[in-house]
C-alpha cells in the first residue's frame, strides 16, 4: 500500500490552499457575514467546476484559489477515479459496463494525484460535488435508474484510495459518506426521476437549471435549486448560458480556435463584468458561473476566470463561496422561500 502522505499529488500549490484555509479562518475571511438590519448583503459568486479531472487545471484552480481567497466547488465525475484497468466497475443505467462518455483515469497514478487534489480541496474549504459517473445524458431516466448512479458514485468515492492501491488520509470516509451535499445533472439534463432520488438521497442542493437571469435559489423544492444564470454577451449583447461550453460553441461553433483566443477572452470578461457589476450595484443577488476542466480556444475563458475572480473577490461586500456556503447564508431561518 502507498502510503498518503508520500503521494506525489500533495503539491505545494495543494499544501499553501490548505495553509490558506487556515489563515483565512483565523482572520475571518470565510465566516458568515450576514448583514445587520438596514446593510445590504454580501454579493455572492459562485464558481463552479464540472467534471473535475485534469490534474493540471486542479493546481491552477488550487492555487487561484490560494491567492484570491475564492473557494469553488467542484463537481466530480467518479470515473476519473477509476483506472481503465477498473472500468469494469460501472454500469450506467441503461448500458453496458466500463462505459463513460469522459473517459476513465488513464491509470492508477494518475487516479491517485487526482484524489490528492480532491482531499487538499476539500481540507481548504472548497466544496466537492457530484456529477454523476459517466456523464450520460439522464433525460429519460427513472428514479430507480438515478439511484442506481448515485450508488455507484458513492461506492467510487468511499474506496477510491483501496481500490487505486494506497491508504486513505485521515477523515476521507466521513466526508465520502456525508460530504457530497450538492449535485450538477450532464448537459443540464434534469427530470421528475431525478428530483425524487435526490430527494430520497437526501441532497441538499442541486445547481442544474437554468434562468433567464441571477436568481434567488428556490427553497420551496424539497432539494433546494439553484440556477445558472443567462447574461448578456457579445456586440449584440445577446444572452447565454453563463458557461464556458455554452460561450464556445457561440464564439467558434465548438470548434478550437486558438487564434481568436484573446478576442474571446477579452468578449468573456467582458460578460462577466457587467453581470457582476449589474447584481453588485443592485439587488445582489448570487452570480453563478459555470466552467470545464477543458481550456477551450487556447484557455480563453480559464484566463477570463482568472482575471475576473483576482479583480473581484477581493472587493468590499464581495464573497466567492462554494454552493454549500451560499445555502448556508441564504436559507430562510423558518424555511421559507427567500
Amino acid at each position: 500500500m502507498i502510503s498518503a502522505v508520500s503521494l506525489p499529488a500533495l503539491s505545494k500549490t495543494a499544501r499553501l490552499a490548505v495553509l490558506s484555509a487556515a489563515l483565512a479562518a483565523g482572520s475571518g475571511l470565510l465566516a458568515s457575514t450576514a448583514s445587520p438590519a438596514g446593510e445590504r448583503p454580501d454579493q455572492l459568486v459562485l464558481i463552479s467546476f464540472d467534471g473535475a479531472h485534469d490534474n493540471r487545471l486542479w493546481d491552477r484552480s488550487l492555487e487561484l484559489a490560494n491567492r484570491s481567497g475564492a473557494r469553488f466547488t467542484y463537481f466530480l465525475s467518479c470515473t476519473f477515479l477509476m483506472s481503465k484497468a477498473d472500468r469494469a466497475s460501472y454500469a450506467a443505467p441503461g448500458h453496458s459496463s466500463g462505459r463513460s462518455n469522459v473517459g476513465f483515469a488513464q491509470n492508477r497514478e494518475e487516479a491517485l494525484t487526482r484524489l490528492g487534489h480532491i482531499w487538499s480541496a476539500f481540507q481548504a474549504g472548497n466544496e466537492i460535488g457530484s456529477h454523476g459517473c459517466g456523464h450520460f445524458d439522464g433525460k429519460n431516466w427513472s428514479n430507480s435508474d438515478w439511484l442506481s448512479e448515485f450508488t455507484q458514485f458513492d461506492a467510487a468515492l468511499a474506496n477510491a484510495w483501496k481500490v487505486n492501491g494506497a491508504e486513505e488520509p485521515s477523515g476521507w470516509a466521513r466526508f465520502a459518506k456525508s460530504g457530497i451535499r450538492g449535485f450538477r445533472a450532464p448537459y443540464l439534463s434534469t427530470n421528475d426521476g431525478l428530483y425524487a432520488a435526490l430527494k430520497t438521497r437526501g441532497f441538499e442542493y442541486d445547481a442544474s437549471t437554468v434562468s433567464k437571469g441571477p436568481a434567488s435559489p428556490d427553497f420551496n423544492k424539497a432539494t433546494a435549486r439553484f440556477s445558472l444564470p443567462l447574461i448578456s454577451e457579445g456586440p449584440r449583447q445577446r444572452p447565454i448560458i453563463a458557461m464556458d461550453y455554452n460561450l464556445f460553441v457561440r464564439h467558434s461553433a465548438g470548434l478550437e480556435t486558438p487564434s481568436k483566443s484573446k478576442e474571446f477572452e477579452e468578449r468573456a470578461l467582458d460578460a462577466f463584468r457587467a453581470a457582476f457589476q449589474a447584481e453588485y450595484s443592485g439587488a445582489r443577488r448570487p452570480l453563478q458561473l459555470g466552467f470545464h476542466f477543458v481550456e477551450m480556444n487556447g484557455g480563453a475563458y480559464w484566463n477570463a476566470l482568472e482575471r475576473f475572480v483576482d479583480e473581484t473577490c477581493g472587493q468590499p461586500g464581495v464573497a466567492c463561496v462554494t454552493y454549500q456556503e451560499a445555502v448556508r447564508r441564504l436559507r430562510p431561518v423558518d424555511g421559507s422561500a427567500s
